[in-house]
């Protein structure tokens, strides 16, 4: 049997027919708020790059996440509001969004950061894993809208992890991780409970896998995907259980781009 190196903008082994994934090159992280995405990834952040590499199939980690940039326009407006005495440019002061298409710039945004990473990072597909994180409801679009303004580049090179929850379930650990001191913090910002069930107790999700038991076709480009189910809240507490269900969840995912 001949094994033959190769390079798909990240190191695979080919044998006989089938590529042997050396790592994850992009992972969407979609979900409702507090399902449990931000855990991952901190859990992850927690390991050696060798133990996240062996275990889970992903490089250094690079995360790109849209609740940075929405919060930034939070901020400026109060300083415009509360400095200036001038209307937000993106808020009302109830805290919504004034356009709908805002959403939509926020994945725009996404998919140029994503390409100014590979400009400005010697060797960045072969050595990151890059986690692209967001939610989206049926209020403002949901999934399938939001992914027709992802780049190409992104989606060729990407796969899904969807971390299930109900909403009443968003609805709790949305309370429970509230730090008003840092309403900034990727792990402590919530919303409030009217917000949170105007934008978010609808999502699309069923709708944008249309069926699908392995694949999402976007672009005309099929996207792999696996579901983590988290219910149960195992991505809380950060050890055991989520090491075990995220391993097995990644080792699914693994298997269905090796027979892409």
């Amino acid at each position: 049997m001949g094994i033959t190196i190769i390079l798909l903008l990240s190191m695979s082994i080919y044998y006989d027919g089938i590529i042997a994934m050396d790592k994850f090159d992009v992972i969407f992280l979609l979900g409702r708020p507090a399902a449990g995405k931000s855990e991952i990834i901190d859990f992850l952040l927690k390991l050696s790059d060798r133990t996240r590499k062996e275990q889970f199939y992903i490089g250094k980690i690079d995360v790109i996440d849209d609740f940075p940039m929405l919060w930034t326009w939070y901020e400026e407006d109060d300083i415009l509001l509360n400095k200036f005495r001038k209307p937000g440019l993106h808020t009302t002061e109830d805290g919504y969004f004034k356009y709908q298409y805002l959403w939509h710039l926020l994945i725009e945004r996404i998919s140029l950061e994503y390409k100014k990473r590979i400009r400005d990072i010697s060797n960045y597909m072969e050595n990151y894993t890059t986690i692209v994180e967001f939610s989206r409801g049926k209020e403002h679009g949901g999934y399938r809208e939001a992914f027709q303004h992802i780049s190409d580049e992104l989606l060729e090179h990407g796969s899904i992890l969807y971390v299930d929850v109900p909403f009443e379930e968003s609805l709790r650990k949305n309370k429970a991780r509230l730090d008003p001191l840092y309403p900034d913090s990727i792990l402590h910002h919530s919303l409030t409970d009217e917000k949170l069930t105007k934008l978010y107790r609808e999502v699309d999700w069923e709708e944008f896998r249309d069926g699908g038991s392995e694949f999402i076709e976007c672009n005309r480009i099929k996207i792999p995907y696996v579901v983590f189910e988290n219910m149960d809240d195992v991505t809380t507490e950060g050890k055991g259980p989520l090491k075990n269900r995220l391993e097995e969840t990644l080792d699914k995912l693994k298997t269905i781009i090796e027979k892409k």
